[in-house]
């Protein structure tokens, strides 16, 4: 009886032994502890910075005009004070309140770039630029507010014109901001993709779309101001200087409401452009089998988006066929794909879908 038991308790040791040197194998086999599933895990793993951890082209542009506007800022301000101008002292304010507009642009190129890899935010840090673009424009809603209130004040109760004071600050205005429209006008037409589809406009960059336009704005003042002032000067028509301040403000609050339909889409993730869904449908049905039965595309930066697609076909293709077949000069960085198998084909399913209702 203690020989048998002595066998059995020494069978099941070398069986224990056997095992576990088996399983050992088979875990380096597999590439280590976790297995190769977990080994290789970052196949299936995406980057969510989406190129926002990189420099885009505006943010340089947009130092350059904050250094330039401030320095004519200070030199306003100090000139004003020290001459008794108040055509220069309030042209200095003036161009504070753009600098301050333009910092906050910079920031928001800034933010983005310093927490793109900050896996805290989903879809990384793209809507920053948006968000920056829409302060901006809120910021030219109010700038443009305060212009026709002071017009409409200047209406009623007209002030005394120093001509020469103003005409001068006015095209010196004008000398500074076109040098900074012109500094402003990159091309962020930057993509990895060699032959990016031209649906994408360069105005997908709303933060510097927002810096341009606070500097265009400006400049379209002091053309403005120009014509207003030289017309009161030489004709008489004092009612010209606050007139012309009128239509600036309607045109700059135009601009701005544009500004804020197109950031707030991207805020709100309206979808994304047209043309692309199409071409997005368009690659997956070819086979005249597979449907794309619900589609979601919205922007996660400038010229980026994401897509979740749903196909439903009688006879599916793996999901990584389906993403083949979408061409990839889209700006699709992040593509989720769900797959469904019909019992129906797709000749079947499209007489229910064409014919009218009765």
């Amino acid at each position: 009886g203690v020989n048998l038991k002595a066998a059995s308790l020494a069978f099941l040791f070398s069986e224990n032994i056997v095992y576990f040197n088996l399983k050992l194998s088979m875990d380096e086999m597999l590439g280590g502890q976790g297995g190769v599933h977990n080994n290789n895990l970052h196949l299936w793993q995406h980057s969510h910075t989406f190129g926002q951890e990189l420099k885009r082209p505006g943010e340089l542009p947009t130092l350059i005009v904050i250094a330039i506007t401030g320095t004519m800022m200070a030199v306003e301000i100090v000139s004003g004070i020290l001459f008794g101008s108040m055509a220069l002292l309030a042209d200095g304010l003036h161009m504070a309140s753009h600098a301050a507009a333009l910092s906050i642009n910079a920031f928001a190129y800034a933010y983005a770039r310093r927490h793109a890899r900050n896996t805290e935010f989903s879809f990384g840090t793209g809507k920053v630029n948006a968000l920056g673009g829409f302060s901006g424009a809120v910021l030219l809603v109010v700038f443009a507010l305060l212009m026709a209130w002071e017009s409409f004040g200047r209406l009623i109760r007209p002030v005394e014109i120093v001509f020469n004071q103003a005409i001068f600050v006015a095209v010196l205005g004008l000398v500074v901001n076109g040098i900074c429209m012109f500094i402003l006008q990159v091309d962020d037409h930057h993509h990895d993709h060699e032959d990016h589809d031209h649906h994408h406009t360069h105005h997908h960059d709303h933060n510097l779309k927002s810096a341009y336009l606070h500097v265009m704005a400006d400049a379209l003042t002091s053309v403005l101001a120009i014509a207003a002032l030289l017309s009161a000067k030489y004709f008489g028509f004092i009612w010209m200087d606050p007139a012309m301040g009128i239509v600036g403000a309607i045109l700059v609050a135009r601009w701005s409401v544009g500004l804020l339909r197109g950031t707030s889409g991207v805020l709100l993730d309206r979808q994304g452009p047209e043309s692309i869904r199409r071409k997005i449908i368009e690659s997956i049905e070819r086979d005249n089998d597979s449907l794309v039965g619900d589609l979601h595309l919205w922007s996660v930066g400038p010229n980026i988006y994401a897509v979740i697609i749903v196909v439903v076909a009688h006879k599916p293709s793996t999901q990584e066929e389906y993403k083949a077949r979408i061409p990839k000069n889209l700006g699709l960085e992040h593509i989720s794909i769900e797959v469904h198998e019909c019992a129906t084909s797709v000749a079947e399913q499209k007489p229910a879908w064409t014919t009218p209702a009765a």
